[in-house]
């Protein structure tokens, strides 16, 4: 995969600055459930993740926010916890697969897939596939061959992206995927 990096954002017809990205949001399925629906789903959904689930973790270490690594469920660990064990993350002597304990307000399903035939387009909300982990950011230059430079505001960067190399982003809100849309 290539990626160019720039050290700032700049406007034409064709990109688009950071601040003037705005998400809105709306349901895959139904409307959004109220606060007291979503903490009775977010109660339900702790019973949903079992041994050998394929879920997304992510982390709140610095460096790693927007990022979700894919993984898999091994058990639950007390209440609120759960050993996962990465996909793509290896030990510190590379002989296995990284496990960890993780808390359950780090894991959700991993999401469906969303098929985007023909292109993103210019401030699309995405997740890129970039060191081992989907990145949130979004669209701020459409190239060409099938070629996109996205914005992730975590780290303040723009990166390069092949078409292959992205998805539309989706959020797990109450129980509920949430694919973002276009202002």
């Amino acid at each position: 995969m290539t990626e160019e990096k720039t050290a700032s954002l700049t406007t034409s017809s064709s990109e688009v600055k950071p601040r003037e990205v705005k998400r809105q949001r709306k349901l895959v399925s139904e409307k959004a459930p109220s606060t007291v629906d979503a903490k009775a789903v977010d109660k339900v959904t702790k019973n949903k993740f079992s041994k050998g689930m394929l879920v997304e973790v992510s982390s709140d270490e610095d460096g790693f926010e927007g990022a979700w690594f894919a993984a898999t469920i091994i058990e639950a660990v007390g209440k609120d916890k759960y050993l996962v064990q990465y996909h793509n993350l290896r030990t510190e002597d590379d002989t296995d697969f990284l496990r960890e304990e993780i808390n359950i307000q780090n894991i959700r399903p991993s999401p469906p897939d969303t098929v985007v035939v023909d292109c993103f387009k210019l401030k699309e909300e995405v997740d890129a596939w970039y060191s081992d982990a989907w990145w949130v950011g979004t669209i701020t230059k459409v190239r060409h061959n099938s070629k996109y430079t996205v914005y992730f505001k975590y780290t303040n960067e723009e990166l390069m992206f092949k078409h292959s190399d992205l998805r539309l982003h989706q959020d797990w809100i109450g129980g509920k995927w949430i694919t973002a849309s276009q202002v």
